[in-house]
């Protein structure tokens, strides 16, 4: 992604970017390439703040964006409940080929929280 287009879609999109100092993190590269990252900030056992980063196509920054949305004030076990189907479900992801972006953000949650669940 280039730098015009990620500030852009840095200004259209409060859940987009990065975190200086997140509680917790995670990455994953999916099957197509695209990377996608999850930013946690969880006090209490509740999300306070979440931010996701992709240098995918759109139709991974629409799954990215509604999973930080759905996770967002939540308890961290509730979060866990997102599911990729309820992604597909509420049309953020593409029919056919643009499921697996449903999959890569909710995995890269998942990958997120396990990183706050357990650290020592």
């Amino acid at each position: 992604m280039s730098a015009t287009t990620e500030a852009l879609a840095s200004t259209e999109d409060r859940w987009f970017g990065r975190m200086n100092d997140p509680v917790a993190a995670g990455s994953v590269t999916g099957p197509c390439g695209d990377t996608m990252e999850f930013h946690l900030v969880i006090e209490h056992g509740v999300i306070t703040d979440v931010r996701y980063w992709t240098d995918g196509c759109e139709n991974t920054r629409r799954c990215g964006r509604h999973v930080a949305q759905r996770a967002y004030r939540r308890p961290v076990e509730d979060a866990l409940c997102i599911s990729a189907g309820e992604v597909i479900l509420a049309g953020a992801a593409l029919p056919g080929e643009g499921r697996h972006c449903a999959i890569l953000a909710v995995t890269t949650l998942y990958r997120a929280l396990a990183d706050y669940l357990l650290a020592p």
